[in-house]
């Protein structure tokens, strides 16, 4: 089954909903970045609720960062993505391995530690919107519940799973966001509160073979779910040749040649993607004539 994010709402509008499948996105990091398991499953859980922010901004153009900044081996995490089903992510150390915490699972917790979520959204006005929320437990669902409800005031349920395959690949990954709107009826809401938690892992589902449409009625059960939109999900990153080229040139003369009589060539790495592009020498100076 292909990645892709889907939006509902519930209950005569009194709740709305979004899930997304993204085990092929999560593999594709995974092979990018070599993500040791513990890794995989933070970066993956992230890069989860990313695609679903991304179903939540209004237009097109809209993009939205998360940041997970965490004192834990990890580092930082970064998360990148936009409303056409564009994402892209990395972390800062993937060749991160601790022992199983309590319950025998991977111990993202202890690899995220304790710290700040930041969500940053260009909306195409003067200065970028910038919520921002503690980091509660680690286990990132719990901390993206707390972000929802305490920054932007949205009563919301996240589940976010990655289940790590003995050889480092992604077996399934995915993911729901579950929200009350304002005036939703107590019972409405009691009565997602008990299918909640009804639901164990959502990566078994996913195993399993649920699709976005399957975790969302698990969650929301008898509550008439009307299915609004499906959005395809894809790894991309906004890093070419010609891009780097350009930042290049924006250094100006002396910075570049100072480059090319210390180092010989200039060598960029994109955090996001993890490609590397060389500029040799005879590309610098072309670069430096051009100027």
């Amino acid at each position: 089954m292909s990645d892709y994010a889907i939006r509902v709402t519930a209950a005569n509008g009194q709740l709305r909903g979004f899930a997304v499948l993204t085990t092929g996105l999560v593999g594709e990091l995974q092979r990018r970045h070599h993500t040791w398991p513990v890794a995989s499953a933070a970066l993956g859980r992230t890069v989860t609720v990313g695609a679903m922010m991304g179903l939540m901004l209004k237009s097109e153009q809209d993009r939205l960062t998360i940041q997970i900044k965490g004192d834990g081996p990890l580092g930082q995490i970064v998360v990148d993505a936009d409303a056409q089903g564009h994402v892209r992510g990395y972390v800062d150390n993937p060749a991160v391995d601790l022992p199983p915490n309590a319950a025998g699972k991977l111990d993202v917790a202890g690899a995220v530690g304790k710290g700040m979520l930041y969500v940053i959204k260009d909306l195409g006005l003067k200065e970028p919107y910038r919520g921002a929320s503690p980091i509660v437990s680690g286990e990132l669902g719990d901390d993206f519940t707390y972000y929802f409800t305490s920054s932007e005031q949205i009563p919301s349920a996240v589940g976010v799973g990655v289940l790590v395959d003995r050889d480092a690949s992604i077996l399934a990954s995915g993911g729901f966001i579950v929200q009350v709107m304002p005036g939703a009826d107590d019972a409405v809401i009691s009565a997602v509160e008990q299918q909640l938690s009804k639901v164990t892992s959502v990566t078994d589902l996913i195993q399993q073979g649920a699709s976005p449409e399957d975790l969302l009625q698990a969650v929301l059960g008898d509550t008439d779910m009307q299915v609004h939109q499906r959005q395809p999900l894809s790894f991309a990153c906004r890093c070419s040749r010609e891009r780097i080229a350009n930042v290049l040139r924006s250094l100006g003369r002396e910075d570049l040649q100072k480059l090319l009589e210390e180092q010989g060539q200039a060598e960029v790495h994109c955090h996001f993607c993890n490609e590397r592009y060389v500029f040799d020498r005879d590309e610098l100076t072309t670069m430096i004539q051009s100027l």
